[in-house]
Parts: C-alpha cells; structure tokens; sequence
C-alpha cells in the first residue's frame, strides 16, 4: 500500500493493518523517519515536503514492486507526508512483512535507501538564516548504489 498525504498517521494503526488476517507473515520491520531540530549545524524551524501528485505515486509504487520481487513479501506498506512539518513530526513510515525476518529487515531497508533518493520528493527546511532547499547526500546515494550489487532474487553473483 501506498499513501502520499499531508496528514499525521498512526503507526501502531498502520502496522496492524498491514498484517491483519494474514497468518503466513512471521514478522513486520519498520522505519519511521522524523523531522529533525537541526541540520548540518543550523536549528531546523520546520521543513516543507513538495511533490509531484501521481509521479510520486507511481514512483514509489515501483520501487514497492522492486521489493516484492527480490524477497518474498507478504505485504508492504509506504505512507510518506507532504506539506510544512515541524521538528519531531513523522515524514515517513516504511514497513514490510515477510514469514522470515531477514526478508523483512533487508526489503524495509531497501526501500527506504531507495526511497530517500529515488521518490521525487523537495525539502525544503526553514532555519535561522532563511530557508533553503535540502541536498542528495552522498550518503545517501551510496546506501542506494549497494541495493544495485546485491539481489537477493537473482541469485549470487559471478565473478
């Protein structure tokens, strides 16, 4: 399931729909991402979340796919917020179900590397000294890059 929405969400809610009903999953892994205080040394007032309404949809529906098709997934879900959000309000809930935890540990982190930089998702954080617009972080980017090496579904890899 995925969910792009300006309103808070209720993770324990949320997690329990997720598996309601279905006795082949085993266990559930989550992330949930917060709005921080304070980002690369200045004091964050708030962050705007802007996207693409039905890009970002589908986007992240394929990454969901690409999940489901490298671990044997009973369910997942995605609810991302949009809109001005202050410190310490949840942007982000990723969580998966599998029979086994590995699956679901390895899916749910999946997603969210591949959701922090492959979603058409602008921050923008208000600050002290104005507002400004948040950059990739390399970081990022090379959490990402590891998924591209590793799949789980196709196997191991020769050399």
């Amino acid at each position: 399931m995925i969910r792009v929405q300006t309103e808070a969400f209720d993770v324990n809610a949320e997690l329990e729909k997720l598996a309601a009903g279905n006795p082949k999953i085993g266990g559930v892994a989550s992330f949930i991402g917060y709005v921080r205080d304070e980002s690369e040394g200045a004091g964050v007032a708030a962050m705007t979340l802007e996207h693409y309404p039905g890009m970002t949809e589908k986007k992240l529906e394929e990454i969901a796919a690409e999940a489901h098709r490298r671990w044997p997934l009973e369910a997942s879900l995605i609810v991302h917020r949009v809109g001005r959000l202050e410190p310490g309000a949840p942007i982000v809930l990723v969580a998966t179900a599998s029979a086994h935890r590995q699956a679901a540990f390895e899916s749910c982190q999946f997603l969210i590397d591949w959701l922090k930089t492959k979603a058409p998702f602008w921050k923008e954080e208000e600050t002290g000294q104005g507002k400004r617009w948040v950059e990739a972080r390399a970081a990022d980017d090379a959490a990402a890059e590891n998924w591209t090496q590793k799949d789980p579904a196709a196997g191991p890899k020769k050399v």
